[in-house]
Order: C-alpha cells, then structure tokens, then sequence
C-alpha cells in the first residue's frame, strides 16, 4: 500500500491520471472492462493478493482486449534478481523497475513507453 501511495504520487506530479488496482484479478477486470485507448500504461506490482502480477500480465496479454497486446507492462518488485526480471519478461511485461521506487527509473520507463519528458 504504501508503495502504490509513492507510486501513485510521483506520476500524479507528472501529470499522469491514475488508476490502482488492490489485487491483481482487479486489475485485469478494470483492464477487460476499459475502453481500447483508455490505459497508456500498467505498472504492475508482482507481488499482490488473489493474483500475482505475473498471472494479471498473462491475463491481460491473452485477453481479447484491443490493446491487449501493444499496452506497456511494467513489473514493480523489490526481486531485482535476473531470474526476476526473466520472469517478468517471459510473463508479457515490457519492462521492471525495482522497489524501492527510483524515481528517476520511473520517469525513464514513462519516458521510453510513453514518449512522454519528464
């Protein structure tokens, strides 16, 4: 929780809009049920309740979505082993960024997925 409140805070003061998910199955419901367009990016935290954000990301990459499968994943974890960041990448995700939060690998993957300066 209180990562996701750093998180949330440090793309707020870009002026990203946001949208958290408690649990990975809601994140994939609130996914499923948005319009295409409607997401830029998911940072993912892998470790969650219900369902992990490696499954979430599977979900997401498999479902019948229209940005299914062009929509930027990145995986948040404390696990910065290479193992870790295979797994991401062998689950869909497009990137990992490791908690703590560094605010400067955030910006750089918002920059590099999104194009966006910051």
């Amino acid at each position: 929780a209180l990562n996701q409140e750093i998180a949330v805070e440090l793309l707020k003061m870009t002026g990203a809009e946001t949208d958290c998910a408690d649990d990975g199955l809601e994140a994939v419901k609130k996914f499923a049920a948005s319009p295409a367009g409607f997401y830029s990016a998911i940072f993912m935290d892998v470790q969650m309740p219900i369902m992990n954000g490696y499954d979430a990301t599977k979900k997401i990459r498999a479902s019948g979505h229209p940005d299914s499968r062009t929509i930027p994943i990145v995986a948040m974890t404390a696990n910065t082993f290479i193992e870790d960041i295979d797994a991401a990448y062998a689950a869909g995700m497009n990137g990992h960024i490791a908690k703590p939060i560094d605010v400067k690998m955030l910006y750089q993957a918002m920059d590099g997925f999104l194009g966006l300066n910051v």
